[in-house]
């Protein structure tokens, strides 16, 4: 009888079908486009930052920053309450994003308990918040009452839940956390707050990175609240001053009647293309610190979309 000789299977590159390699590349191009589409305004802006303001007004600057210079930049950090603005957008995005984050935890907490009476009127409350405000003038008025008016708190304080982030942080404890821990921490006789420490937050990596991202964002762009709240302007945050000193280029030098109009002429010419250049530094300035914040947190990402989608 014959011996019948085994020949181990080798891995060798599969076969694709012409189909499947035109799919290939329509795809590949296809992000690639999207990848550009994306990038590329980034870039831009960079490389803007760093030419030279004539060539921005004759749109040369393109694909590589063409005269280098720095003046947008010396024109915008002359400005001593800058750096000031910033250490402080950077104190009140930390601490409201600790805060936001642990008020936000502890109320989903409470939302997702299946036995608590009332969630369902407590989540209407909270929804009922989404859709409906009592506006800037009431809200100006409840902050002064409150002695927020003018005082680094308001920035904090404000917005320091948000209802879209409640349900999902709601959401993926429910999913995400088996109601059987609980179960087996009551038989051990702890308590919610027990349970919530040493249960939930050590579980709850993922949600609040996704917090942080949403609400860091949010906190870091927000000139609005140091616009109406704040009138000392040592409080102000740096998306406030960045918007006076952008403000304040476009009209500078443009009031000195003193001036022959050769001359009045010419520096509002100047002082219009330093505001033009100085609009790519202030957005590198300021946006900075949120592209980084991304690269870093990009793979939580889909994770928060993904709770978000699922039906509370």
């Amino acid at each position: 009888m014959a011996k019948t000789e085994i020949v181990p299977w080798k891995a060798g590159k599969r076969k694709t079908s012409g189909s499947n390699r035109v799919f290939r590349i329509v795809n590949t191009v296809f992000w690639a486009a999207v990848m550009f589409a994306i990038l590329y305004p980034l870039y831009l802006v960079l490389i803007a930052s760093v030419s030279d303001p004539d060539a921005i007004v004759r749109g040369e600057v393109v694909w590589h920053p063409v005269g280098i210079s720095m003046r947008g930049y010396e024109a915008v950090f002359k400005y001593k309450e800058l750096l000031r603005s910033y250490a402080n957008s950077i104190f009140y995005t930390f601490a409201s994003v600790a805060l936001s984050i642990m008020i936000t935890l502890l109320a989903a907490y409470v939302l997702s308990r299946p036995k608590f009476k009332g969630k369902a009127i407590f989540n209407l409350f909270f929804i009922f918040t989404m859709f409906f405000g009592g506006g800037l003038i009431p809200t100006f008025l409840v902050m002064k009452d409150l002695g927020l008016y003018n005082s680094p708190l308001v920035i904090i304080l404000m917005g320091s839940v948000s209802v879209w982030n409640l349900m999902v942080a709601r959401t993926f404890i429910q999913t995400s956390i088996p109601n059987e821990l609980y179960e087996a921490s009551t038989m051990d006789g702890a308590s919610h707050f027990a349970y919530f420490s040493k249960v939930v937050l050590p579980l709850s990596k993922t949600i609040i990175a996704v917090l942080a991202v949403y609400y860091g964002v949010a906190k870091w762009n927000d000139y609005f609240t140091g616009l109406v709240y704040l009138r000392d302007r040592n409080f102000y945050p740096l998306q406030t001053v960045l918007r006076e000193i952008l403000a304040t280029l476009q009209v500078d030098k443009s009031g000195d009647y003193m001036m022959s109009m050769a001359d009045s002429a010419a520096s509002i010419a100047e002082a219009t293309k330093t505001a033009q250049v100085a609009k790519y530094c202030i957005i590198v300035i300021a946006t900075g610190p949120v592209v980084v914040l991304y690269a870093f947190m990009q793979k939580y990402f889909e994770k928060g979309v993904m709770i978000g989608s699922l039906k509370g």
